[in-house]
């Protein structure tokens, strides 16, 4: 059942037979502690000798590592048997209702669906109605690619959010008489997951009918003052690059089909997602940081004055007697000028540009830090968690960069007239309340 002017399917799930433990089955998003491989081995040693989504997906803390090939070839096997030996188990065409507990928030609600690919364009400037939230990194493709493009089955961490200031959508299903099917404690400081079978047809019309209404051209001109109609009704969340990637795939099948039309009902042009209503209180944005390996800070704070003196901004590096300061630096930020705390194995320090390009204090930072990267033979990594930065950055060789939080109310608003964000701008709550892996769906035909 598929409602194309507002991109959605209605998918056919699959969930574990009954039995299966759940709490060893899903697992965080693979794009989470990427820098702390002892997390991803715990999660071995939890999940060991039970059915379980870490053998379905690539953790990326390992790729790097060698093996990738055989990895990629043991994860596609692994789907193929779950498959054939009825550990997952195809559900009646409809959505899945969630509500998930973390450590940080009582209640954060989800509605599980497939969404079209066709109406979705991660290239800049793009006018679709599937909205990339920040820049697309072409060469964090390919390895993802490589796993998805043989693959029968995908699982999501993918986050969608829609602009519902009214909770039109999702949370008017918590009053309806719902088949319940999982309930259950998730792993490693996940918290708490409880999911609804929605396959009821008056749902589903329900449903789709309000996102129309959130969609309709007049009330997004209204809604935002905009006289643009292009409307945006979902905005990527997490997992942009996992969306991305499923584009990619589906417009490479299309390419090599001898008649594109002929594959349009495709199950690899849909992508499962979790839709989140932007204005759900349990869900906070949080900063997302940086923290570079391999670099001598004195010689990369030089390049950074040459950097921004070019571009006619003031420069200057401050001390900072501790984590405490840092914590207030991050809102000190204003128009004119962008105030950047950061750790190294010396210590705490903040970095003023004066006069920046950019609104986004990590536009401004992220600048630099691109041309940076490309020249000096550094590494970065994505941090979620302010401690985490401070527990790397102060490693010798290392340099950590602490960010300030987007308002999540400020997103739709600024994609519309902006376009995408600086990437890595935002996160949508900690690590652990990242999606686990539970839900899959058939992507081969």
């Amino acid at each position: 059942m598929e409602y194309p002017k507002i991109a959605l399917q209605v998918p056919k799930i699959l969930l574990p037979r009954p039995g299966i433990e759940l709490a060893k089955w899903a697992v965080i998003a693979c794009d989470q502690y990427t820098s702390q491989p002892e997390y991803w081995e715990q999660v071995r040693q939890l999940s060991a000798g039970c059915p379980s989504t870490l053998e379905l997906i690539f953790p990326e803390v390992y790729l790097e590592a060698d093996g990738a090939e055989k990895r990629i070839a043991a994860i596609n096997a692994a789907m193929q048997t779950y498959l054939e030996d009825g550990t997952l188990q195809e559900q009646p065409e409809g959505f899945v209702l969630l509500d998930r507990k973390t450590s940080h928030a009582p209640s954060r609600k989800g509605l599980m669906v497939a969404l079209d690919l066709e109406q979705y364009d991660f290239t800049t400037g793009s006018t679709s109605l599937i909205r990339a939230t920040e820049g697309t990194i072409l060469d964090r493709l390919p390895p993802r690619i490589k796993v998805r493009e043989q693959a029968s089955l995908e699982l999501p961490h993918i986050m969608v959010l829609i602009d519902d200031p009214q909770q039109t959508v999702i949370e008017p299903l918590f009053e309806a008489d719902l088949e319940q099917v999982y309930d259950f404690e998730l792993m490693q400081n996940g918290g708490h997951l409880k999911g609804w079978r929605v396959d009821r047809p008056e749902l589903i019309e329900q449903i789709a009918g309000r996102l129309a209404a959130l969609a309709d051209p007049e009330a997004f001109k209204s809604k935002y003052q905009v006289s643009t109609d292009d409307v945006v009704l979902y905005a990527m969340g997490d997992g942009n690059h996992s969306f991305a990637t499923a584009k990619a795939i589906w417009e490479q099948l299309k390419q090599e089909a001898s008649d594109p039309a002929a594959i349009m009902d495709h199950p690899a042009r849909y992508a499962l997602v979790e839709l989140v209503n932007l204005h759900d209180p349990g869900l906070e944005f949080e900063a997302i940081h940086r923290v570079l390996f391999g670099v001598d800070p004195a010689a990369m704070l030089e390049r950074m004055a040459g950097f921004y003196a070019d571009k006619g901004c003031g420069f200057r590096t401050l001390p900072l007697s501790g984590e405490q300061e840092v914590a207030r630096e991050l809102f000190q930020s204003a128009a004119d000028r962008h105030r950047i705390p950061m750790v190294t194995a010396d210590g705490f320090a903040v970095v003023e540009v004066t006069a920046p390009a950019f609104n986004l204090v990590v536009a401004t930072l992220q600048e630099f830090l691109d041309g940076y990267l490309a020249t000096s033979g550094a590494r970065i990594d994505y941090i979620h968690g302010a401690d985490v930065v401070t527990e790397l950055g102060r490693a010798s060789g290392n340099c950590g960069f602490y960010l300030p939080a987007l308002s999540k109310f400020e997103l739709f608003r600024t994609i519309i007239l902006d376009g995408a964000l600086p990437r890595k701008t935002f996160s949508m709550g900690e690590a652990d309340e990242k999606r686990f892996y539970l839900e899959c769906r058939k992507i081969k035909r």
